[in-house]
């Protein structure tokens, strides 16, 4: 980004903007005064356009920043995060700066709020999960004129900088290991598309290798709300019902991948001569089952230890070149529910 774009928008700005003074302005936004629904109308949205959000600080501080970060995840209940966040805090502990933590449920409009309420005091640089933002969210990152890190993912153009894995080399070579195992009845369970890119993204180059080989995937199943154990008994159950043959089941998720495996242990099925298993993410607390589930590691801390070290090193040397595309690579551990060959 340049310099320019890096200057903090200001009342100045939309006033310009919507062609009223910034007197008319400000009331607008405060919600304050005597202004016609006209140009209230006309004020909001060259705000939105703009991507200007309001500065609840300005006057109180000198710098109009505060040591924090914001940090806007997906989810808490999801184990993936609060591993992001350990690595963004073993780096910032070592500084002034401190993690402010905001939470979208994966939901678009939420993501703009709460965006929106962070970037209204000013911290001093963001770290966000995803490449896929809403336009109101993505003028506001541009606008912001502080370092922005969008993490988990680099399948795709960020705002500013990026440190993550690519999703779609990972499906890639699951899929690969997959064949190379030697199933080919395969069943899909995962979260609901449209709101998991990354899962989403996974899917598309899992299908790629497998179409390329000539296997569709024989059944799917998606789901919405938390990984849980529960969710995936229930989920393989009802599959293997609908679909007896199938000789490999591939999660989006490590969670439901072991509610998957509990339930085939407990039927008595054999993991992985009769069904091959596997999942993605890596999560340490599963390695007490009765199998280790074929997974993949999301490189989760380093993302979170990259993307912290970005924000702290440009504010500490805003002039210095910096790696700020940071694309890191997982392991593939093939555990005790695939094949070997």
């Amino acid at each position: 980004m340049t310099s320019d774009a890096k200057r903090p928008l200001t009342l100045r700005d939309v006033s310009e903007a919507s062609g009223v003074s910034e007197m008319t302005v400000s009331r607008v936004l405060r919600n304050r005064g005597d202004v016609s629904d006209a140009t209230r109308v006309r004020v909001l949205a060259a705000a939105k356009e703009l991507g200007y959000v309001p500065n609840k600080i300005a006057g109180a501080l000198a710098s109009s920043r505060v040591n924090l970060v914001a940090v806007i995840i997906p989810s808490l209940s999801n184990m993936v995060f609060p591993e992001v966040l350990t690595g963004v805090n073993q780096v910032l502990e070592d500084t002034e700066l401190q993690p402010v933590v905001g939470v979208t449920d994966y939901l678009p409009e939420k993501e703009e709020r709460v965006l929106y309420e962070m970037l209204s005091w000013r911290p001093s640089g963001v770290i966000i999960a995803g490449l896929e933002h809403t336009d109101a969210c993505r003028a506001m990152l541009q606008a912001a004129g502080i370092p922005v890190v969008e993490i988990m993912d680099t399948d795709g153009k960020p705002v500013d900088a990026m440190v993550g894995i690519s999703h779609r080399r990972a499906g890639r070579e699951m899929a690969r290991a997959i064949l190379k195992a030697g199933y080919s009845r395969i069943g899909f369970m995962g979260t609901k598309m449209p709101l998991d890119h990354r899962a989403r993204k996974r899917f598309e180059g899992f299908t790629e290798v497998l179409a390329k080989s000539g296997i569709e995937i024989a059944d799917r199943d998606f789901y919405s709300g938390g990984s849980a154990l529960a969710k995936g008994r229930e989920m393989t159950a009802a599959m293997l019902e609908r679909s007896p043959d199938l000789d490999f089941l591939y999660y989006s998720n490590d969670m439901i991948g072991a509610g998957g495996m509990l339930y085939l242990l407990e039927k008595g099925i054999d993991i992985p001569g009769q069904i091959g298993l596997a999942g993605f993410n890596g999560v340490e607390l599963l390695d007490g089952l009765p199998r280790r589930l074929a997974t993949m590691d999301a490189c989760r801390r380093e993302i979170g230890q990259r993307a912290a070290e970005i924000i702290a090193g440009r504010l500490a040397e805003p002039a210095q070149e910096m790696d700020s595309h940071v694309t890191l690579t997982p392991t593939l551990d093939l555990g005790d529910t695939l094949k070997r060959r």
